[in-house]
């Protein structure tokens, strides 16, 4: 979840083993984005298998004829789930909630999530939050939209630090299971590698202490959920996309890349003989919302959808040989969001106007073409199945976050029409074309 101020296929169904696949989107794009993995990373709902680019096909032989070229795979990206993050969809009031959904439907969402957070002590959810999230569940169904929930527990403050308290977060996040078994899908916890919202980061000596900490949290809530049914979707990580990895600083974070690798080491060094999670998630915003999603950071720790490549292969290194699949783990994008300006004429649903957090805000446009290029990214990588938009509606408060397709007064962006076109083209596997496959084989 993000926080300012004070507030809150292309390859088809596998790639090649022991090869890298490089390839561009076909949509006018000169970017090119390559699998580092030494692995497939299959899982894609794409539109068939890549042909390998080797070999001949021609029959020319004689002196001088011109050698036939290996065909250029083309595919179009695979079908993507694009989700809303948003909890002003969960409202006591039934008819507000479903209200607020068909607008997000309309939008082009075909799923929400919405969050439930767990304080210290719980182990259900009380009758308030159990209200909201039937409203939530209620609303959805009608509009055929799919249901995902984040669990978390706020604040550092509350980072669940021992087994009891472990033990109780599973506890409630199975108690919501059971009382929703229309929910199928669940996040757990919220960017666990910043120290905003998991402490300790580090131990003696600078070694590490959140990822360690958070394997023990997601085993205990995998197998809490999968004692209420087999059929949930337990999803791991919820990473932000940066973190400095240096201890002993006033904000002790991980990067992404050494939450991984810490996350993996953790693993085999529990012993553990089952999974923890079935998916990964990561939170991959730009660090400004100025600049384009198609950005990449080969030579930094930091993850944004670019930087695919670097994600796949980091998961299959970190739980290669473990009963824990790392090699194709199906990944979500679950927020990004790109700021827009507030227009003086919608500046009175707002508040905090002064804040300079939103200094970095584009215009519509901009947010319009920074979401269809998002989208083409993930349509083109193999693993990726869903990307969710942080939010429908913009936060009230300037400090916080205004990505959404509508102002805070409810009213539509100059955005919405474009993005609701991609989203649309997206979900019907039709956004884009992803061209120029390459196969490097690697050492």
């Amino acid at each position: 979840m993000r926080w300012k101020g004070p507030a809150l296929a292309l390859l088809g169904a596998a790639a090649v083993a022991g090869i890298a696949i490089g390839f561009t989107l076909g949509n006018g794009s000169d970017k090119t984005l390559t699998n580092a993995s030494t692995e497939a990373v299959g899982g894609s709902s794409g539109s068939g298998s890549t042909q390998a680019a080797s070999g001949t096909t021609g029959t020319g032989t004689g002196e001088g004829a011109t050698l036939p070229q290996p065909p250029r795979a083309v595919r179009l990206g695979h079908r993507l789930l694009v989700a809303t993050v948003d909890d002003a969809l969960k409202q006591a009031d039934p008819a507000l909630a479903a209200r607020l959904i068909k607008i997000s439907h309309d939008a082009g969402f075909g799923a929400v999530m919405v969050s439930s957070m767990w304080t210290p002590g719980a182990r259900a959810p009380s009758a308030q939050e159990r209200l909201a999230l039937a409203n939530v569940v209620k609303g959805a169904d009608a509009e055929g939209m799919r249901v995902f929930v984040f669990v978390w527990h706020g604040l550092n403050g509350a980072t669940p630090r021992t087994a009891a308290a472990r033990g109780r977060f599973a506890a409630y996040t199975a108690a919501l299971a059971r009382a929703f078994p229309q929910i199928h899908d669940f996040v757990v916890g919220n960017e666990p590698n910043l120290n905003t919202f998991w402490l300790p980061q580090f131990g003696p000596g600078g070694s590490d202490a959140a990822a360690k900490g958070y394997l023990d949290l997601l085993a205990r809530t995998y197998d809490a959920l999968k004692e209420v049914s087999s059929h949930i979707q337990v999803i791991g990580g919820a990473l932000a996309p940066r973190g400095s990895d240096r201890p002993g600083t006033k904000r002790d974070t991980h990067s992404p890349t050494r939450f991984i690798e810490d996350l993996g080491a953790a693993y085999k060094a529990s012993g553990r003989s089952r999974p923890v999670m079935d998916a990964f998630s990561v939170h991959p915003y730009m660090r400004t919302s100025e600049l384009r999603p198609t950005d990449t950071h080969t030579a930094s720790t930091t993850i944004t959808i670019g930087d695919y490549s670097k994600l796949a292969s980091l998961l299959s290194h970190a739980f290669a040989g473990t009963p824990q699949r790392g090699r194709g783990l199906p990944i979500y994008y679950t927020e990004f969001g790109v700021q827009t300006r507030v227009p003086s004429r919608h500046r009175g649903a707002y508040r905090d106007l002064s804040s300079p957090s939103a200094a970095d805000a584009v215009d519509p446009k901009t947010q319009a073409r920074y979401y269809r290029e998002a989208l083409e990214l993930a349509a083109c990588q193999p693993t990726v199945k869903g990307l969710f938009v942080f939010h429908t509606f913009d936060e009230t408060d300037l400090a916080g976050w205004q990505s959404g397709l509508y102002y805070a007064d409810q009213k539509p962006k100059p955005s919405l029409p474009d993005f609701r076109r991609a989203a649309a083209a997206a979900r019907a596997a039709r956004l884009t074309r992803c061209s120029g496959v390459t196969f490097i084989r690697e050492d």
